[in-house]
């Protein structure tokens, strides 16, 4: 439905294909037993029935119905009301005085028009809509037996389906929707609508219908019964600069702004309720929703839309209303009449929409801060009051005696949580709704003694934020498991009576936004597991089945890639281009990505490229640009102090991608007419250190290197894997007048190669030469030619463990790098040399399973451990608790946690463990373990804190009975977040920085032993382990998984960067064929045998 008031047309999309997502069939586009036909066959033009005395919002939806008929078959069907020449439906409202908005009065009388209806034609007639209790057609079926609603009659929202014949005369069968509440009613049409093909998304995101001339309504009862969470809503938020420039270009400007009004909000009301919600908190930033336009109040009233407003706008008053309209400080204990004033005034105005109203209770300070002036017993005095005086004031106003029937909640966000730690006391009716972090983690959710409170509780979740540490609102960062984790942690506590998240612009968030909404309506349906089944379904409705898997895996790896550093958060010293080639193996990630997600788009009919270019392809593209950005300015910063020349072809390249940014901007603005132009006006280059957006896009910071001469140290240098050193010459990272640079370590459990580059410094081509002292070290190049215009070499160096030394050997191999540039440097330097330190050692026979020391380190992914070792004494309370792995999860593949999740927290004793065997040929007295959790909070408040224990011992030895104890999360002190918080947010897990996920423990002497992890809590969820022997370096992702015996074979098993990991999305395994029975028969090669 397009409303009146844009500046010029608004567009028609294209419609869309496939059957609702999740849901029960209903629909066949097949004939099948007993189906009737309602669209093609005899049929020239269908038509819906309604009742004359039905709820505004259900006949609007219905036409909605009609229309999309029209979209799949390319008629458009009637809609009737059974009388002749009737007129539409019509929603009259008193427009509220926008001009004093301190004095409540109205101008009038206005009204909202429905569809238009046809002549009534029974024959024609195959579906009838409507709602218990409100439709004399619904209730005339139910009162002749002909339709049975005993199992949806009184529930929320809920609604039977079903052909019954001869509902009314003239009428031999129809389809028959009948709904519990008006809402029921609508979401019966509308999976009607979605199941025919037309996807929510048509409008939004452009997605095209798939035709079709003969539909079929199934023979068999669809009973709907109430959604899973009560209110499930968005927040368009942090709204400027994207949404409201798109608003501003296609509607006329309000007296006070933006033109935010009915045309915009009906866009808004329609996909929320094709997506099966129901709540809105309105755009808040440059605008007042109530006062923008007096129609937008009466008209999500008669969309049936329940309104709220934000965590800052208590009583139905948008939050700028206030500084415009009153005088005084916004402070109660300065200027509490006034306020008690502000507040009435919002109920006086919302009384005629209070059906649909849920009321935000409380008070924060001005703009989104928190109360000034006050100690925190003082503000939890004086909420107290204020808290009591607004209901006193819904009572007085609403008129009605008993104010806990009036839905309200209030949001503990951000500093407000920590006052009811300090004894704030909440109404036992009013909701809770607990708030995440910003950054998509629960921060509390309810104890076992709050879940039986009359009002229950609710979430408050961000995918868009602005604030601390940094703001993400450019496009999706969301990973899609992570969602479905911590709301699967939300449901289980008990939080299920309001979802509501913060989705920015909206625009360019469809996908969590879908995902977000189906979770909320069917926890059931979709459980802990079921992210890849749901991308492929999304997918498959609206792409279509033929390349849905291909989607749905590209949606998988990019929630992944994006999420575990955030784009506003990607700096050039995120990952490492010295260490583990993890910058270039992130940025192969990326590029694999992009090409893949091209594909697909490029085999796409075109009437699909729009939707998938900005839903899926704009996306991967803007990814990719961004990470090859920042990866330049760090590889420009080492290559500019190793003083090479290509460290300014590396500007260049930057440069390049910069173009390729602003020309991806103008591609989005361009398409469809400029349909979207706007919506990606948000800055996303740039960030300084500083939480707030850049003013404009803006490259890191990069070195010239003066070309014009030689370097001092000669024409070519070399630089090795791990230093940012380079010889011949003088740095700050080696030894004046060195020549040898050494690389890390290899063995036979190492990495399969590691590398040294050789590059230009001069003004010559200059061919060079690499001479290993042993023949068992390999290189894969031998000689080359660097000079002022080609590129960089970069050798790998391996090791023949066939024909090296039998174990044990430790050497130092040199690499003698010479070239035929020798002059004047000659004088001062050396030729260089690169020296190999190689340790071939062996694993005794009787290790068979477990992962192996190399480097000073091993690194373990947390879900491949080698048993769950059940708990020292069992009870009921842990009688089902055990460990389950999430797939295609994290910051690369996987974790692994406790279940069930509504699990209290256990006793060492009480708590099953993970069990790693691990074998070590070095000792230490301090070996550091370690653990990379996902970033959680401690959701069962300070006085029951996240913990678990490390025990690591002796293989044959007894476990210690006092095994190391950890917690993680530190306490929330006033309205600071634990400390190292930001640090877990940016990195996507504990124990990036920090020790704050370590312990330190002894490992005696050589040989094997048993790592035992103990989660005493669900919510820790384990990605990595690792243990530092001493080795380990710097880098985002830590070291990559260790060789494991029992799985890996030597010389096979690559470990030169985290792709090498088995479990990680978009790595060297994923691209290997398992054999029969899924297993990788091929790498399951014993490695002490081949040691």
């Amino acid at each position: 439905m397009l409303l009146t008031g844009a500046k010029g047309a608004l567009w028609l999309a294209f419609t869309s294909v496939v059957s609702a997502l999740g849901q029960e069939p209903i629909i066949s586009f097949d004939k099948a037993p007993g189906a009737l036909q309602i669209a093609g066959g005899k049929i020239s033009k269908g038509q819906i029935r309604v009742a004359k005395n039905e709820y505004w919002g259900v006949i609007r939806a219905a036409g909605d119905l009609a229309i999309d008929f029209g979209r799949v078959t390319g008629t458009n069907y009637t809609l009737s009301n059974g009388e002749k020449g009737a007129a539409p439906a019509v929603y009259t409202y008193n427009p509220v005085n926008n001009i004093n908005n301190t004095h409540y009065s109205t101008t009038g009388v206005a009204n909202f028009t429905g569809p238009a209806y046809s002549d009534p034609s029974p024959s024609d007639t195959v579906i009838i809509a409507g709602t218990i209790g409100h439709s004399e057609i619904i209730d005339s079926l139910i009162a002749s037996k002909k339709l049975d609603v005993s199992a949806t009659k009184g529930k929320w929202e809920s609604f039977t389906s079903q052909v019954i014949k001869n509902p009314f005369q003239g009428c031999s069968s129809a389809l028959v929707i009948a709904g519990s509440d008006p809402r029921g009613t609508i979401f019966g049409i509308y999976d009607v609508s979605e199941q025919i093909g037309v996807s929510p998304w048509y409008f939004w995101a452009d997605v095209p219908t798939r035709q079709n001339k003969n539909i079929y309504a199934l023979n068999r009862k669809k009973v709907q019964g109430p959604p899973s969470v009560k209110y499930r809503g968005f927040f368009l938020n942090d709204e400027q600069p994207a949404l409201t420039n798109w608003v501003e270009e296609h509607w006329e400007r309000t007296p006070y702004g933006a033109g935010y009004g009915p045309a915009f909000y009906g866009l808004i009301f329609e996909v929320l309720l094709r997506l099966r919600a129901n709540y809105l908190w309105p755009a808040l930033w440059g605008t007042m929703f109530e006062v923008d336009d007096p129609g937008n109040q009466p008209f999500a009233d008669a969309f049936e839309i329940v309104l709220g407003t934000s965590h800052t706008e208590p009583m139905m008053r948008a939050q700028n209303e206030f500084g415009h309209f009153y005088e005084g400080p916004w402070a109660y204990n300065l200027n509490n009449e006034t306020i008690d004033d502000y507040f009435r005034y919002g109920v006086q105005r919302a009384k005629p929409y209070a059906r649909n109203s849920l009321w935000t209770m409380g008070m924060r300070g001005t703009g989104d801060t928190a109360i000034e002036g006050l100690g925190v017993d003082h503000i939890v005095e004086m909420l107290t009051t204020l808290v009591h005086n607004q209901r006193e004031i819904l009572a007085e106003g609403l008129g009605v005696s008993d104010v806990t029937t009036v839905p309200q909640a209030w949001c503990l966000y951000k500093e407000v949580m920590t006052y009811l730690f300090a004894g704030l006391e909440v109404p036992d009716d009013i909701t809770l709704l607990w708030a995440d972090d910003n950054w998509g983690h629960v921060r509390r959710l309810p104890l076992l003694n709050e879940t039986s409170r009359a009002g229950g509780a609710g979430v408050y979740y961000h995918f868009d934020y602005v604030g601390d540490p940094r703001n993400y609102k450019w496009i999706n960062t969301v990973q899609l498991s992570k969602t479905t984790e911590q709301m699967h942690m939300t449901y289980a506590r008990g939080a299920d009576r309001i979802w509501i998240v913060n989705v920015g612009d909206m625009k360019a968030h469809e996908i969590p936004i879908n995902h977000w909404f189906d979770l909320g309506y069917d926890m059931k349906r979709w459980g802990m597991d079921s992210t890849e089944e749901w991308a492929k379904t999304w997918a498959a409705r609206e792409f279509g089945p033929k390349y849905a898997e291909e989607i749905a895996d590209i949606m998988i790896k990019y929630g992944m890639y994006a999420s575990r550093r955030k784009f506003e958060l990607v700096e050039p010293q995120t990952y490492s281009v010295i260490n583990y080639n993890e910058a270039d193996a992130v940025l192969q990630q990326w590029a694999e990505l992009r090409a893949q997600t091209q594909a697909v788009y490029d085999k796409l009919d075109e009437v699909y490229k729009p939707a998938f270019f900005e839903m899926i392809l704009h996306p991967a593209i803007g990814g990719e640009i961004v990470h090859r950005i920042y990866a330049g300015g760090a590889k420009n910063m080492l290559y500019s102090g190793q003083k090479r020349n290509s460290a300014n072809e590396v500007i260049n390249q930057v440069l390049a991608a910069s173009d390729e940014d602003w020309q991806l901007q103008e591609r989005w603005d361009a398409l469809l007419d400029g349909k979207w132009r706007h919506f990606m006006d948000q800055t996303h280059l740039g960030y300084d250190g500083y939480w707030q957006q850049p003013m404009r896009n803006t490259l890191p910071a990069m070195v010239y290197v003066q070309t014009h001469f030689v370097s001092l140290a000669g024409h070519v240098g070399v630089g090795v894997e791990g230093s940012n050193a380079t010889v011949q010459g003088d740095d700050k990272y080696h030894a004046n007048s060195g020549n040898n640079l050494a690389l890390p370590p290899m063995d036979p459990y190492g990495p399969a190669t590691r590398y040294f580059d050789v590059f230009s410094r001069g003004t010559k081509d200059c061919e060079w030469k690499a001479a290993p002292w042993q023949p068992w070290v390999k290189l894969s190049q031998y000689n080359g030619t660097v000079g002022p215009k080609g590129s960089d070499t970069r050798v790998q160096v391996s090791i023949d463990w066939s024909k090296a030394p039998k174990a044990p050997f430790s050497s130092t191999v040199n690499i003698n790098i010479t070239n035929s540039c020798r002059g004047l440097d000659r004088n001062g330097y050396a030729e260089p040399k690169v020296q190999v330190p190689v340790q071939i050692r062996s694993v005794p026979s009787n290790f068979t399973k477990g992962f192996v020391e190399s480097d000073g380190h091993i690194a373990i992914t947390g879900a491949h451990y080698s048993a769950i070792v059940p708990p020292k004494q069992k009870t009921k309370l842990n009688d089902k608790v055990t460990y389950h792995t999430l797939n295609k999860y994290g910051r690369s593949g996987s974790g692994v946690g406790l279940v069930p999740l509504n699990t209290e927290k256990l006793t060492v004793e009480e708590a099953p463990a993970l069990e790693y065997d691990l074998y070590f040929f070095s000792n230490h007295t301090k070996a550091n373990v370690t653990v990379l959790i996902s970033p959680v909070l401690n959701y069962l408040g300070e006085w029951t804190p996240l913990e678990y224990a490390v025990s690591l011992y002796p293989a044959g030895s007894s476990a210690p009975s006092q095994p190391k104890m950890v917690r993680p999360v530190g306490p929330t002190v006033g309205t600071n977040l634990p400390d190292g918080w930001g640090y877990a947010v940016a990195d996507s897990a504990w124990g990036t920085v920090g020790n704050y996920s370590t312990s330190t423990h002894s490992v005696p002497q050589e040989g094997a032993y048993k790592l035992r992890f103990q989660a005493l809590m669900p919510g820790i969820i384990v990605q990595k382990i690792i243990v530092d022997m001493g080795g380990v370096r710097k880098s985002f992702f830590g070291p990559p998984e260790s060789f494991m015996v029992g799985r890996d074979q030597v010389g096979k098993y690559n470990q030169t960067s985290f792709l090498a990991e088995v479990d990680t999305l978009g790595g060297l395994y994923e691209k290997k064929k398992p054999g029969k029975g899924g297993k990788r028969a091929a790498l399951l090669v014993d490695a002490a045998t081949a040691a």
